[in-house]
């Protein structure tokens, strides 16, 4: 969703091919052996696998909004944050989330490590409605869909943290027009159909 996002805001239309994970084309092994989503392939051949990669790449290209960080010191808070939600945060999400695919995970010490995290990003909104400031920028989008994942693993849980300021923050995201067009199905790809030009118009 987050690579979809970036490619929207950024208006970079792409030939989309919707796959299921869990029925995955050869096709998406031959782009990419980590077959994983999402992967660009761009016009020159090369390959981007990670949704963080796809993000930076299309801002590079077009950055309407100004969502990459316009200081050096906003991109330091920015990269340490992206770093933090991809890296710990992630790791316990997923072990709190999936706790029955992890060997030995206990649920709620990885809810309750997750939470930790949580509560700074709510103590970091507290005096600006977005985690850089005044704007939306990569780092709400890098990390808002993850947090997301954890809220709905257990949303009568999260919403009664006091978290305030990061629930707010997060139900703007998930309703915002920008999320929504992400979040939009498309028919699944199949071998020999034509072509389909996702332009963000649609």
């Amino acid at each position: 969703m987050r690579g979809r996002m970036a490619l929207a805001v950024a208006e970079q239309p792409v030939i989309l091919r919707e796959i299921e994970l869990r029925d995955r084309p050869d096709e998406i092994y031959e782009a990419s052996p980590k077959g994983t989503v999402p992967v660009l392939v761009l016009a020159d051949g090369a390959v981007l696998d990670e949704s963080l990669d796809v993000m930076r790449w299309a801002l590079t290209q077009n950055d309407p909004e100004a969502w990459l960080p316009a200081t050096a010191a906003e991109q330091q808070a920015c990269e340490a944050l992206i770093r933090r939600n991809d890296g710990d945060f992630k790791h316990h999400l997923d072990r709190y989330k999936y706790a029955t695919r992890y060997e030995d995970a206990d649920e709620q010490e990885h809810r309750a490590a997750a939470a930790a995290i949580l509560h700074d990003l709510n103590a970091r909104l507290h005096d600006a409605p977005f985690l850089l400031g005044e704007r939306f920028t990569l780092a709400d989008a890098a990390i808002a869909p993850f947090v997301r994942q954890f809220a709905f693993a257990d949303r009568s849980w999260f919403d009664a943290q006091p978290w305030p300021q990061l629930r707010s923050w997060l139900d703007r995201f998930i309703e915002s027009a920008r999320f929504l067009r992400a979040m939009k199905k498309y028919p699944v790809w199949q071998r020999g159909q034509e072509p389909f030009v996702l332009d963000w118009n649609d």
